[in-house]
């Protein structure tokens, strides 16, 4: 399977053949550099920290457009190789654990900090910020995060055969306790046709989005956000189904049809706050008409950046 972190750096590539990296970034010039909050990154799977390729490029848009501003790129691990395969190998339960100590030590991240997450960053952070309010976050920006969980297994590399045999071993064994304890997409595998064993027996996002047993602190963490910004690509391929970006998903027992965030029971029954954050105007729901994370620099800049970081 191809990763999230090549489709990053595509998308990077591709957009230095357009007028990306030639495009003007103006600055704000803040009175001091203590004054623009910082901003906290996490890295998609297959990608690390400090690729400067990827989230190096991240970072330095950042400090490139907000005159001051400190980035801490989460690694997870002693290294750059350990944070490469946490995105594939981890207890996600431990790694968040870890991610809210490092920021908790951060003494640049004390007084609150902004949060952007790439693919499966995206929903990382957003666990982060439900179980970790201190120092607060303070807009939360997903940028392909699937956030109801994914069901399907695309850009699997090699013959079909073998493509579909390793779908079908993950759909049979993604709920088993020791793939759902050390395989990181099993953790947010969310099987329409296994309702029952998802609420049980996954042991992160079903725990995150309160199917099973409600977490009001959870909620009530969520909620503090001044702002919840989730960009979905319209003809992605890698997050399945795509809605799961906006938090839309299959309903149970059926994956002909998607039902669109306001239709979920997470929504209707408002188990993390996403009805109150919608009713108070915190919810942002952006569309970019590409593949999964190829996106612009511009967009980057002229619609989040700008928008919800300055």
């Amino acid at each position: 399977m191809r990763s999230f972190s090549a489709v990053l750096i595509v998308a990077l590539l591709s957009a230095a053949s357009t007028k990306s990296f030639n495009y003007y970034y103006e600055t704000v010039q803040a009175g001091n550099e203590s004054s623009a909050t910082p901003v906290v990154l996490w890295h998609g799977m297959g990608d690390s920290c400090c690729n400067p390729i990827s989230m190096g490029s991240i970072k330095r848009l950042f400090e490139n457009t907000i005159i001051g501003v400190y980035v801490n790129s989460l690694m997870l691990g002693d290294n750059v190789v350990t944070d490469t395969t946490h995105g594939f190998l981890a207890n996600m339960n431990t790694l968040v654990e870890q991610a809210c100590e490092t920021i908790a030590k951060d003494e640049k991240l004390k007084n609150g900090y902004n949060a952007m997450g790439f693919s499966q960053g995206g929903l990382f952070l957003r666990a982060v910020a439900q179980r970790c309010p201190n120092p607060p976050m303070k807009n939360l920006v997903s940028i392909g995060g699937p956030q109801q969980g994914i069901y399907g297994f695309p850009y699997c590399p090699g013959p079909t055969t073998v493509c579909n045999t390793v779908r079908n071993l993950l759909d049979l064994g993604a709920y088993v306790g020791f793939v759902q304890n050390s395989v990181v997409q099993a953790q947010y595998w969310h099987d329409p046709y296994k309702v029952d064993d998802y609420k049980v027996k996954n042991i992160f996002l079903a725990d995150i989005n309160n199917a099973n047993t409600f977490n009001e602190t959870y909620k009530a963490n969520l909620v503090k956000l001044k702002n919840f910004v989730m960009v979905k690509f319209l003809k992605d391929n890698m997050v399945v189904p795509k809605e799961s970006e906006w938090f839309g998903f299959y309903p149970d027992n059926d994956d002909s049809s998607v039902l669109s965030m306001e239709e979920t029971d997470l929504f209707k029954h408002d188990l993390i706050g996403l009805k109150e954050m919608k009713d108070d105007g915190k919810l942002h729901f952006l569309a970019v008409d590409a593949d999964h994370l190829r996106v612009t620099k511009e967009f980057l800049v002229d619609e989040i950046i700008k928008k919800f970081f300055m």
